[in-house]
């Protein structure tokens, strides 16, 4: 393989055919969802045996991003945060500019964060094959052979032999319907869109320069004003956003003679929705696929998910049941894509339940709103070993803090004290504050808020370790 071949890991997506498991604020890359291991960290496993990857993903995933990667014991050559969604092609642009200033002759392997495939060798072996041709030029992309007529991906049309290898473009399709799913699959000719991608920096760097100037343009000057901040790469937003929103499909893939296809005949899954979870899940002699805390009597066909609740059912057939600590779903199986419906309707009624869950995740540790009425509101706080949030003060709240795992160090005003297991402490409104584990295990403690307004937008940061504003 060529010595300097490059992942692209493309982490911008909201996953919202997954809700409820998957939110705005955390989609379904970051998410456990077949196993001991996210989406995102399955895709970095994948492709370890290269340099270190190049990450692309939004601010407001950031640290969740680099947590992740922390537990692999994997140090990214960087963290590359969009400030805007402008698709993929400005994406792929950005990471290919930063590609090609380390080394001229960098190959990159583009992927999504959220697919499953569960064959490495299989995959490494295509992988090889494609990292070959596009030494000699080519872009390559995987075409996933189909296995049935499917409604929910894209497809390409591909046929001409290239190399002995793979298989020239001709055309790319957007998600067709029953009828047209049925010919392409029985033609043959046609394959599932995996939005994989393999060429070098600077091809791809060539080709849009030739059907898209204003990306290379743009995404240009918003990498040379980028600015280092911790762990990650800003981006100017600015120039940035002046991007044209453009999949590399379009852009490049579509108008460029040199696009070939590679077909894939391995286990391949996006898990774009709850039929493709339960079709990925192992089942039980009635076709359940049970997830958690679950009593099924006479059900069959059918996927349950109980992340906080015991789940009873009785008499159900495909049906999906999934539940979280704040939303249930309850769907037909073959209406699952149907869910972006319910969450459009929460985004216009400005309902929460579609951005963050219950439990938010923090770079610090991590907090669950557990109750709250006409003037309170109780959490449950978790910080990780050396962690501090940030200092702080409220306009409109008072805090109480009981600790009831580990020592906490505290600092109200100008005095600081370690507030141990079964002690609190109390922080006035107005009164800066700020609360440290100095251990090597995580603090758990209760905080209980009153006052007349306890938004989380009523936070007035004086320093922070995180950058946060």
């Amino acid at each position: 393989m060529t010595d300097k071949v490059v992942p692209v890991i493309l982490s911008g997506g909201s996953g919202t055919r997954l809700w409820p498991r998957s939110r705005k604020h955390y989609p379904k890359q970051l998410l456990k969802l077949l196993g001991p291991r996210t989406m995102l960290q399955e895709t970095v496993l994948r492709v370890d045996h290269l340099d270190p990857p190049l990450i692309v993903c939004n601010e407001e995933h950031r640290f969740l991003v680099a947590e992740q990667l922390l537990e692999l014991g994997i140090s990214p050559a960087a963290i590359m945060l969009e400030p805007v969604g402008r698709n993929t092609a400005p994406a792929i642009a950005l990471a290919a500019l930063a590609a090609r200033a380390r080394d001229p002759s960098s190959i990159l392997v583009v992927l999504p964060a959220d697919h499953l495939m569960r064959d490495l060798e299989a995959f490494r072996g295509t992988l090889e094959t494609a990292v070959q041709l596009a030494a000699t030029g080519k872009l390559v992309t995987f075409g996933i052979r189909p296995d049935r007529a499917e409604t929910g991906y894209g497809y390409i049309k591909a046929e001409g032999d290239v190399a002995g290898k793979a298989l020239q473009i001709q055309q790319f399709v957007e998600k067709p319907d029953i009828a047209r799913a049925v010919d392409y699959f029985v033609s043959g000719k046609y394959y599932w869109n995996s939005g994989m991608f393999v060429f070098r920096a600077d091809v791809y760097l060539d080709e849009l320069e030739r059907h898209q100037p204003d990306i290379l343009k743009h995404a240009g000057l918003a990498l040379e004003r980028a600015r280092e901040d911790l762990d990650f790469l800003r981006v100017d937003e600015e120039a940035f956003a002046l991007c044209p929103e453009d999949s590399i499909d379009y852009a490049i893939m579509e108008k460029t003679g040199n696009a070939v296809l590679i077909p894939y005949d391995s286990d391949w899954s996006d898990l774009g929705s709850w039929q493709a979870i339960w079709e990925e899940t192992d089942k039980d002699s009635n076709g359940n696929a049970i997830l958690g805390d679950v009593m099924a009597e006479d059900c069959s066909g059918s996927l349950f998910h109980a992340e906080n609740h015991l789940i009873a059912a009785i008499g159900v057939e495909d049906m999906v049941v999934i539940d979280t600590k704040d939303a249930l779903l309850i769907a037909k199986k073959d209406r699952v894509q149907d869910i972006r419906k319910v969450v459009d309707r929460l985004k216009k009624l400005e309902r929460g339940e579609y951005l963050l869950h219950r439990e938010v995740y923090r770079p610090w540790g991590s907090y669950d709103s557990v109750d709250g009425g006409d003037g309170y509101q109780v959490k449950r706080i978790t910080v990780k070993p050396g962690k501090s949030l940030s200092l702080q003060y409220h306009h409109q709240r008072s805090e109480h803090w009981v600790v009831v795992r580990g020592t906490a160090l505290v600092q109200i005003g100008e005095d600081e004290q370690l507030v141990a297991e079964n002690q609190a402490a109390y922080i006035p409104r107005g009164v800066k504050h700020r609360l440290t584990n100095p251990g090597d295990t995580p603090i758990h403690l209760i905080e209980v808020q009153s006052g007349n307004y306890l938004g989380e937008d009523d936070i007035v940061r004086l320093e922070d370790n995180f950058g946060r504003k």
